[in-house]
């Protein structure tokens, strides 16, 4: 047996809502309690939580605890989008092994029952490349920086979705540190209800119950692989992507094959995109042509290792901006629908042209619509596996606050229009369809997420978290 050494964090504190992920730079974790000692007292009462922080320091102790107005604080509460961070009440960081070794162990273990156990507080980067050297690897995130956890619970669609399902169609187990420091794995064996949930309810259920500090995989023999990227700015080159990703979500049957077609409005000027995508060195002669064919003003698509393909994505770019996604479920790709979707990015974009916005991007992410039969168990979302809705993608980037109100509007406005013209297509289903959590917007009502599954939902929160302390925690409540 192989094993992985890399931390991750698990923590009992009192009253505080806190989420986990690994630093890039060493072996350090972190803790973050999501809201200020006022935010939480506006919450629930409480005047002050400097007794979590104090509880917490004195738990993990020689570690050093950050108050805002520090460095490290300050750092450690950036996300990805700007528009995501929240004060905390403080940040720790374990300064040991003996700090880390009590808190999480193994947190990524290679296993001969071809599964892989991944640290929620890990990025995709780094599961990958650990697995590369042993020739296998999981269904999880497609582009770069993506973390484990996160991504997992919501749902998660990957480059091998079309061959085996879903993220957590892939997961065996769960495993939760309790408040009391009981280490427990949850299966659908033992405790069925709370593996449905954790299964595409995101944090619902976690700090009651327990904080997930590892996931279990199964894995798939993983050799090179083929794809990379490649930019338009040419506007016959953009309309060419539109027929190009309407073709291939008709036509291309192979279930190794994949893509991600991005239409955007970038600094003024529009852009287009595609990520292909093949689970093999070669891919069959024509699935890929059409896209090859139109003039690049970018192109890295090669033979290469998996890592090799998920590093190469520019999804880091807009690291630290504000950030809005939201979704529309679409079945069927029509060429007239993506015409719409190419205009519909750049009248965006104009319309937000004297904000400090700096990305409008529509993404068509095109599914086989067998993708749902791989698991036969219940899982939170989608709440229907009778047919596949492909997870489309609006995602906005901007840097001054002051424009989020009239942004969020814009994208409100795109979002009706784009499923206005669905329905027109034939498509009325989809104004019931799931969403996907992990797009949709921060105001989407929870119905629209978790649908016929929602009282479950609500019966399996009153059981684990009866005081409602994931409240205080931000994602789609039930």
């Amino acid at each position: 047996m192989v094993r992985f050494m890399v931390p991750t964090l698990a923590v009992l504190a009192a009253s505080a809502a806190v989420t986990c992920h690994s630093r890039p730079d060493g072996d350090r974790v972190q803790l973050q309690s999501r809201y200020s000692a006022s935010d939480l007292a506006k919450r629930d009462g409480q005047k002050d939580y400097t007794h979590v922080c104090s509880r917490i320091a004195s738990s993990i102790s020689p570690s050093a605890v950050h108050y805002p107005g520090s460095p490290v604080y300050t750092w450690l509460n950036s996300h990805f989008s700007a528009s995501s961070n929240q004060p905390s009440a403080c940040v720790a960081e374990p300064r040991s092994a003996l700090d880390v070794s009590t808190i999480a162990k193994r947190v990524l273990r290679l296993l001969a029952s071809q599964t892989v156990e991944i640290g929620t507080g890990l990025k995709w980067d780094d599961v990958y490349a650990a697995l590369e050297p042993h020739g296998v690897s999981v269904a999880g995130g497609r582009v770069t920086d993506v973390g484990v956890g996160g991504f997992t619970l919501g749902g998660g669609y990957s480059w091998k979705t079309n061959q085996h399902g879903l993220t957590i169609d892939t997961v065996s187990a769960f495993e939760l540190v309790k408040p009391n420091g009981d280490v427990v794995k949850v299966m659908e064996a033992h405790d069925s209800e709370l593996f449905f949930g954790l299964k595409g309810a995101s944090n619902n259920f976690l700090f009651f119950k327990g904080i997930v500090t590892k996931i279990t995989l199964k894995t798939f023999a993983q050799g090179q692989v083929w794809g990379g990227f490649l930019a338009f700015t040419d506007p016959q080159a953009i309309a060419g992507l539109g027929a190009a990703t309407a073709k291939f979500s008709t036509q291309v049957k192979d279930p190794k094959a994949s893509i991600l077609s991005s239409f955007s409005y970038l600094q003024g000027n529009p852009f287009s995109g595609v990520q292909l995508f093949y689970d093999g060195p070669n891919p069959p002669p024509g699935i890929f042509d059409d896209f090859l064919a139109l003039p690049s003003s970018l192109a890295n698509v090669s033979t290469r290792s998996h890592l090799s393909l998920i590093l190469s994505t520019p999804a880091n770019e807009t690291y630290g901006l504000r950030t809005y996604f939201d979704t529309v479920p679409v079945v069927d790709y029509s060429p007239e629908f993506l015409e719409l979707v190419r205009d519909t990015s750049a009248a965006a974009g104009q319309e937000l042209a004297s904000t400090s916005l700096l990305m409008f991007n529509l993404v068509a992410e095109p599914f086989l619509p067998t993708i749902l039969s791989h698991n036969p168990s219940r899982t939170a979302y989608p709440f229907t596996r009778a047919k596949m809705y492909t997870p489309f993608n609006i995602a906005v980037s901007w840097t001054n606050a002051t424009d989020d109100k009239v942004i969020a509007e814009v994208v409100k406005k795109v979002r009706n229009t784009l499923s206005k013209a669905l329905v027109a297509e034939g498509q009325s289903d989809i104004v019931d369809a799931p969403l996907y959590p992990n797009y949709a917007l921060y105001d989407t009502p929870v119905e629209r997420l978790y649908g016929s599954n929602l009282p479950a939902l609500k019966a399996l929160k009153a059981r684990v978290d009866p005081t409602n302390v994931m409240g205080l925690a931000g994602g789609f409540k039930v």
